[in-house]
């Protein structure tokens, strides 16, 4: 699967290791959640990288512990109509301060760029047939957004308050000129 960063194609260094395949001396890799908390001791010791997948039914508290030890971490989403990941991604990113590399995988389309982008994540596996035109053009799409999230965009709530004096000191017409609502 094509990897998207920074709104390009990028190469994968990363190697999603099964849990029954040996674990390289050294190399980027992926482990399942659970292979890494059962050998965390010889996984830290190895050269390279570590990153960790978890599925969307596990509580992103189970790995405070062991932030500072991962590179990366991938998020599932197994069908576009459930969005647990995005709770998971604005959890590690907004409460639990993770600043690796958040990577979306599974069924992750274009459609959901702009709120993946939102949440935090900034590496998406996507379908080999995903356009990266089009994907770039669903990233950029959203100029507001009601949530506070992970930085990017202004709020709508943040345009709306700086309008307001504009509106109670009865300048409405400055407020039109400058595309500000009121």
């Amino acid at each position: 699967m094509p990897l998207i960063k920074n709104g390009q194609i990028a190469d994968d260094t990363w190697q999603v290791l099964e849990d029954d395949a040996p674990l390289p001396e050294q190399g980027d890799v992926i482990v399942a959640l659970e292979r890494f908390l059962a050998e965390i001791d010889q996984i830290r010791t190895r050269s390279g990288r570590t990153g960790i997948a978890i599925e969307n039914t596990v509580d992103p508290q189970e790995v405070t512990a062991h932030l500072d030890d991962l590179d990366l971490i991938a998020l599932d989403f197994p069908a576009f109509t459930d969005g647990r990941a995005y709770s998971q991604a604005r959890q590690l990113r907004t409460k639990q301060g993770y600043t690796g590399e958040l990577r979306a995988t599974g069924n992750v389309l274009a459609d959901q760029a702009g709120f993946l982008l939102q949440v935090g994540f900034d590496a998406f596996e996507v379908a080999a047939d995903q356009s990266l035109d089009v994907w770039n053009k669903a990233a950029n799409s959203m100029a507001l957004a009601y949530q506070r999230g992970y930085g990017g965009t202004q709020k709508t709530r943040d345009k709306l308050q700086a309008a307001r004096p504009l509106a109670n000191t009865s300048n409405c017409a400055l407020a039109v000129e400058q595309s500000l609502p009121i």
